[in-house]
């Protein structure tokens, strides 16, 4: 089975208290004493129940009023994507006693701009991945890609047990914001989501040095899209760039299937919820994780990382996962040999499941 050598997440520096950023929102994106002032008691409002405490942000919060459209924004995240990137996977090889010429795929993930030649391409030099490094960059999977990208890089090394996979995960949801869309969903966002990276590196069954990591191991993993969600999640893209859709019903989607999904994952491996140690789960926001607590019956520790999580730096997309991932191994190491399960959500509307042995 594949095996997790190691995990590194990274923030960026400029660090703010939610109340900071709501102020800055407010300032921003505001206009006309009438509007403000009923518009400011929705944000106030959003931002006070979104779990957030503090979050990092790529630029010094005074930049956001000065951004000039979706171009400049998206140049500026593959300009401190790349510093992130490069930082979050050289610290995930140092971690796992790997040099960069060793990596033979890089799968690389973001949901928050865009870039061609893609991020790993870019860092391949100043990194020292080989020419002939396998690249399989993707954009769309939004925050189910941290679990959807360990799955696929398992279905790799299971084909090519004796190499080494990385994951690099960076998203820098604030360059995603809009000015002049003052709508609930963008509220919404502008209260849960923050900029990070994360990278992961995993080696497959036959690699020389697997015996020598101490991380989890890949037992199964499950995707799974829900027919008729396709509006609840994901981005509309215009001009001006990126629009968030972000349904109401997104809780109600969780209760309506994600009990269901992860009791049949479970059973067909002997298992059911009362017998994993560490959940590992992307923190969709309050009310996503209230309905999963809900629906799976879980105690009010088991996802304690993830509420931490949200409240020391937000909801960062598909880097959250691995964040979590970090933390659950260097704070609450579950037992050894025990089943885990990592999980997220994303656009579809879809789920992706990954079971652990610890």
């Amino acid at each position: 089975m594949t095996r997790i050598a190691a995990v590194h997440g990274v923030l960026p520096s400029h660090r703010y208290h939610q109340h900071e950023i709501t102020d800055a929102l407010a300032a921003m994106c505001f206009r006309g004493v009438g509007a403000a002032h009923k518009d400011r008691g929705v944000l106030d409002r959003l931002h006070a129940t979104s779990g957030v405490r503090t979050r990092h942000l790529a630029l010094p919060l005074e930049r956001y009023a000065l951004l000039r459209g979706f171009g400049q924004a998206n140049d500026l995240f593959i300009e401190e994507g790349l510093r992130l990137g490069e930082e979050a996977l050289r610290a995930a090889l140092d971690r796992a006693g790997l040099v960069p010429d060793e990596v033979d795929l890089v799968f690389t993930t973001s949901v928050t701009g865009i870039a061609a030649p893609s991020l790993e391409a870019r860092l391949a030099g100043r990194l020292g991945l080989r020419p002939d490094v396998k690249r399989v960059p993707v954009f769309g999977l939004g925050c189910a890609a941290g679990a959807a990208g360990l799955a696929r890089i398992h279905d790799y090394l299971r084909g090519h047990p004796e190499q080494v996979a990385v994951l690099l995960s960076v998203e820098l949801c604030s360059l995603t914001l809009r000015r002049e869309d003052t709508s609930v969903p963008s509220m919404v966002a502008g209260a849960l989501f923050g900029d990070g990276a994360a990278a992961l590196v995993a080696v497959g069954r036959d690699h020389p040095r697997r015996q020598e990591y101490a991380g989890p191991r890949v037992v199964a993993t499950r995707g799974r899209l829900y027919p008729g969600t396709e509006d609840a999640l994901g981005w509309d893209i215009g001009d001006s760039g990126f629009t968030i859709v972000l349904g109401a019903e997104l809780p109600e989607l969780v209760r309506l299937h994600l009990g269901e999904e992860v009791r049949s994952f479970l059973a067909a491996h002997d298992l059911k919820p009362d017998d994993i140690t560490g959940w590992v789960c992307h923190p969709g926001g309050p009310k996503v994780l209230e309905a999963l607590q809900e629906t799976l019956g879980l105690g009010p520790d088991a996802l304690e990382l993830t509420w931490r999580s949200l409240a020391g730096v937000g909801n960062l997309s598909s880097a959250s996962v691995l964040h979590i991932l970090r933390d659950t191994l260097a704070l609450r190491p579950p037992p050894a040999g025990t089943p885990g399960l990592l999980l997220a959500l994303g656009p579809g509307f879809s789920s992706e499941l990954v079971l652990l042995r610890w």
